[in-house]
């Protein structure tokens, strides 16, 4: 995040705008529906200054700004042709203790203004730090077709119970969950048709019920967990569902595979807890984690347990399914995007086809004493893909048993790692092949990383973007590759899902 989204409140303080095109009448118009007092500075104003005209807010003064002139406001506007005048305001502006905001000068700005849907007292500002404000007003003009303009109404409504609902629930948690349930039910289609009588008898009673339920409700009431697959790490692979429980949580637990990018989109002011889970390094314990989260639902709270993949593929959610129902205590499963899918689709693999594979087989290298015991008599079938989740730590061993076992050394086979994220990597090649390939991978990596340690500094992350880039450009390549081959592929394959 390049700047900071705020909204401020302007409301009688003193904004100058400096130009009196067209720019600067936006400016003006924009502070003045904001409730600022406006001064603008021009030798005349233009035709789009003309709906302003008269505003009981806004002063015109005919002459060039000094720093006396700038005194005491807040914001000042640049909206000159000329580079020069532009600096010169910008250095007087900062001299009055201002914050600057020169037009198509992003050097200049302290801060940028944002493509704006405004449904007072709803509004949603849109903003791309600058790179392209076509692209955030292409984004603005999507949500303007969205999003009502009765919406408006339905958060004025809200906000004249505010205070009151403040009052008669002590609990934030209730408070949220209240409006939680307002704003789910028929409430605010009331509102959007006017029907606002029949709106203030709805939300009264309810506020009677919640406010009585919160007296009389065990320490208990209304915890539940929700166990929800991320997907492989692309957060566009997110289901509806899983965004909306993400929004409702008030405790999230998630492990080394839950990126930024989707921890992102949890509700902000949720608790955070990592819980996780390297090979033979478990940051919490499965059985500490199963009872962590019986004991955060008794307490009352919506607790997500966010795993990468889906739940029910080799992501112990049955073992934790087990544990909350003997507790008895509620909970929902959300499917997620299984690595196999992901990473299979974005890698450009189809794990069936109608000429080659008739069948697909997800098996884990990685049990829950750490040994590996496959069914070889299961795997090593004619026409049918074989997908290992959990299987870069022994790629070696996996490949030399399938030969030993007298699958033909030259089947293709690929591993696929970080897969549908920025950094995926696919590495092709055979069953005799395939583990070379992955240790000469490895060891470059470790070899670069090394390297950035010792230079340290800038120079070091450098290095780091530049290892990305090459990894991405890897990864595009093979995916380029494994779909030319798709015509020519064997009638059964290896993939290793690193997940």
């Amino acid at each position: 995040m390049d700047y900071l989204p705020i909204f401020f409140d302007a409301r009688r303080k003193r904004i100058a705008v400096v130009g009196g095109g067209a720019a600067g009448a936006r400016k003006a118009e924009m502070a003045l529906r904001a409730g600022a007092d406006v001064c603008v500075f021009a030798k005349t104003l233009g035709d789009d200054f003309r709906q302003l005209a008269g505003h009981e807010r806004l002063t015109h003064i005919a002459a060039w700004p000094s720093t006396h002139d700038l005194a005491g406001c807040v914001i000042v506007y640049s909206t000159l042709d000329d580079a020069a005048e532009n600096n010169a305001v910008f250095d007087m502006a900062k001299q009055a203790g201002a914050l600057v905001n020169v037009a198509d000068a992003p050097d200049l700005c302290d801060f940028i203004m944002p493509s704006v849907v405004d449904r007072s007292p709803l509004v949603v500002a849109v903003s791309t730090s600058g790179a392209s404000p076509v692209f955030g007003r292409m984004i603005r003009s999507r949500l303007e077709s969205m999003i009502p303009a009765a919406y408006g109404r339905v958060v004025a409504f809200m906000g004249r119970y505010r205070e009151r609902i403040g009052i008669r629930l002590n609990s934030p948690v209730a408070r949220r969950r209240f409006w939680e349930g307002i704003l789910e039910g028929s409430l605010a289609d009331r509102v959007i048709q006017g029907r606002d009588e029949e709106a203030d008898r709805e939300i009264a009673r309810a506020l009677d019920e919640a406010e009585s339920g919160e007296r009389q409700a065990s320490p208990s009431a209304g915890g539940e967990v929700y166990l929800v697959g991320a997907g492989p790490g692309d957060p566009d692979l997110l289901t509806f569902r899983a965004l909306r429980l993400m929004q409702r949580a008030d405790v999230v637990l998630h492990d080394r595979l839950i990126g930024e990018g989707i921890l992102n989109l949890v509700r902000r002011d949720a608790e955070r807890i990592y819980v996780g889970k390297l090979p033979q390094d478990h940051a919490l314990p499965q059985q500490d984690l199963s009872e962590l989260m019986v004991r955060l639902a008794r307490e009352g709270k919506r607790v997500l347990r966010l795993k990468g993949g889906d739940p029910f593929m080799f992501g112990r959610g049955g073992e934790e399914v087990e544990k909350l129902a003997a507790e008895g205590i509620p909970f929902q499963v959300v499917p997620g995007v299984t690595a196999a899918n992901g990473c299979a689709a974005y890698a450009g693999i189809p794990l069936t086809h109608r000429d080659h594979a008739q069948a697909c087989v997800f098996v884990t290298a990685h049990r829950k004493d750490g040994g590996m015991d496959l069914d070889w008599t299961v795997l090593l079938q004619p026409r049918q893909t074989i997908v290992i989740f959990m299987g870069l730590a022994q790629i070696e061993e996996l490949m030399n048993e399938f030969i030993a076992r007298g699958a033909d050394p030259s089947l293709p086979a690929a591993v696929i790692d970080n897969g549908t994220r920025p950094n995926q990597t696919v590495i092709s090649g055979t069953l005799s092949t395939l583990a070379g390939f992955a240790r000469a991978r490895d060891h470059h990596h470790r070899l670069r990383r090394e390297s950035a340690r010792e230079d340290g500094g800038d120079s070091g992350h450098e290095l780091e973007r530049s290892e990305r880039g090459s990894v991405r450009t890897r990864a595009a390549h093979s995916r380029a590759r494994l779909t030319l081959r798709q015509n020519v592929i064997r009638s059964d394959a290896v993939n290793l899902v690193d997940a």
